[in-house]
């Protein structure tokens, strides 16, 4: 399964089904201070177990850091 995440092109095998499965693959199931958009439309945190991915989805996700 093909997804562009974060303007990177990234191949999936077996695809990913759900936008909590790739997050929990990218992210270690770190999810404080997230934010996620599918192309262009931001997903709200209560919706991400259910939001299922396709081939070819942009994907953008943006992490809170700390800095100053």
């Amino acid at each position: 399964m093909e997804l562009t995440i974060n303007h990177q092109i990234r191949f999936f095998a077996p695809p990913l089904t759900s936008l909590e499965g790739l997050l929990l693959l990218e992210l270690s199931g770190k999810t404080q201070g997230v934010a996620v958009a599918i192309n262009n439309k931001v997903i709200p945190k209560k919706d991400w177990a259910t939001t299922t991915l396709k081939p070819y989805d942009q994907i953008i996700l943006i992490t809170a850091s700390q800095g100053g």
